[in-house]
């Protein structure tokens, strides 16, 4: 176990570790949103037109990070060993709001390269442990030497009101601290360490409950999920290629604007005379000055004469706009490029694609879910084999970590396509249990199926065997998608 001293020198390294992760974090989460500064600008642009931009952008980001976070959805978690999901894993899922939240989770992976999950005890209900994901911005696992998944320790550190909160999360005990909340300081530096060891971090007293306390699970309860790991440096998010050519598009776009203002329309100008004039009459009519006409008001209105011996017009042609358009389209498509991003969910542009010209469109985005379900789905397994360990099923526990996540299928179908596929799987031997698992739904929604496929037969069993009868080639039947029009079923 350890001492107070122990813990506090591990929350303030895990701290600074933290601390130097949020910049990025944070930068990510801003371009997520649109927060977007105007950057490859020349000086003599920023200066000039610099602020009249600050509040575009063109966000790109936002397409990048949702594409995969729309088709990572967990249907279950079956153990190893295991015919069926396990159903009470996904109570507590379910019971958790973890449907909804773990889209949150998975954004948030995508776009800081992180995100963590918690699991805990929950005191109003035994049975039902509390899960939660959690924001890299507050949350830090550090593993084991020469390990990427023993983990020796967690923080999760947070500010609210006036006061930063730490929770350090060992494999034997839980350490709860909290301190004044740190600000802005003008002070000394021999001041400011003065301060800060007045500040320091010190252990929260919580009625009823023991600092530290006991761990009851043995391992640490927070499990990070990481975005595009690598071996030997951190994980990658899918946004940080982006940014570059997401700065380089809002630039083309500000001088676009710019052109469009000053040079879209054919510029006329007039030589050879001087600045027609005004005259100032007094109050009798008679002219006592002159005064240059407004050119602004003659610009809107459109005309304007001009008298002399040698004036002469002439005409600049207006800006081709095009060539801005043309850049934004490459860079556009570079970012799909780049990212695995289908096109045609950046360009918009869709030209009687079939189905199969979709399918192959979106092959770049499907291969990079997966691997996202591949990597999400390991840490997704530590997540509910902590769920079995607050439950006290030490033997599920196990079976969960050599199981397998239950996720929806990644690639986007037409109905028609996917009951013609799941038909002609039919024909081969595949059961009806796991074609409606391959069809989209929940190990609970198919168990609900199957006793409502009984409730009908128990009803009506030789009505519902013809029909069957009638729609399985193995059975001498015709599929109704191999039935042309008009065509009659065999007869019986």
């Amino acid at each position: 176990m350890a001492t107070k001293e122990q813990a506090l020198t591990l929350v303030g390294t895990l701290e600074s570790e933290l601390l130097r992760r949020r910049p990025d974090i944070e930068r990510h989460a801003r371009f997520y949103r649109g927060e977007h500064p105007l950057a490859f600008a020349s000086d003599q642009f920023s200066k000039f037109h610099g602020d009249r931009y600050q509040g575009f952008s063109d966000n790109w980001v936002q397409v990048v990070s949702d594409s995969p976070v729309e088709r990572l959805t967990v249907n279950g978690v079956m153990p190893a060993g295991a015919t069926k999901a396990d159903d009470e894993l996904w109570r507590v899922w379910q019971m958790n709001g973890l449907d909804a939240d773990s889209q949150l989770g998975f954004l948030g992976a995508v776009n800081s390269a992180r995100s963590f999950v918690l699991v805990w005890g929950n005191p109003d209900d035994p049975d039902t442990p509390e899960v939660t994901f959690e924001d890299a911005s507050q949350c830090i696992v550090v593993y084991e030497a020469g390990s990427r998944r023993k983990r020796r320790a967690a923080l999760k550190r947070w500010d609210d009101g006036s006061h930063s909160y730490a929770t350090l999360y060992l494999p034997t005990e839980v350490w709860k601290f909290e301190r004044p909340l740190l600000g802005p300081s003008t002070s000394t530096p021999q001041m400011q360490q003065a301060e800060d060891e007045i500040r320091s971090w010190e252990p929260r007293e919580i009625a009823h409950e023991p600092n530290p306390q006991v761990n009851p699970l043995g391992v640490v309860p927070m499990v990070e999920l990481p975005n595009r790991p690598m071996l030997v440096d951190e994980p990658i998010s899918d946004i940080t290629g982006v940014i570059a050519m997401q700065n380089a598009v809002n630039l083309s776009w500000a001088q676009l604007f710019t052109a469009m203002d000053y040079a879209s329309f054919p510029q006329r100008i007039v030589t050879g005379a001087e600045v027609p004039e005004i005259p100032i009459l007094d109050e009798t009519g008679q002219i006592v000055g002159s005064r240059p006409v407004d050119l602004e008001k003659f610009a809107v209105d459109r005309i304007m004469f001009f008298t002399g011996d040698n004036v002469k017009t002439d005409e600049w042609t207006a800006a081709n706009l095009e060539a801005y358009t043309k850049i934004i389209e490459v860079a556009v498509g570079h970012i799909a490029a780049q990212t695995r991003t289908p096109q045609h969910y950046l360009v918009g542009k869709m030209a009687n694609l079939s189905g199969d010209a979709l399918i192959a469109a979106e092959t770049g985005l499907v291969k990079k879910v997966e691997e996202k379900q591949l990597w999400f789905g390991q840490a997704l397994r530590e997540v509910f084999r902590l769920i079995a360990l607050a439950q006290g099923e030490d033997s599920k526990a196990q079976g969960v970590a050599a199981g397998r996540l239950l996720w929806a299928d990644a690639e986007s179908r037409s109905q028609a396509q996917m009951a013609d596929a799941l038909q002609k799987l039919r024909v081969i031997g595949f059961p009806f249990e796991w074609l409606a698992l391959r069809y989209g739904l929940t190990p609970t929604e198919v168990v609900d199926l199957l006793k409502m496929r009984d409730k009908e037969m128990q009803a009506d069993p030789m009505g519902a065997f013809t029909s069957l009868m009638a729609r399985d080639p193995a059975q001498g039947g015709v599929a109704d998608g191999d039935r042309s029009a008009g065509q009659a079923p065999p007869e019986e």
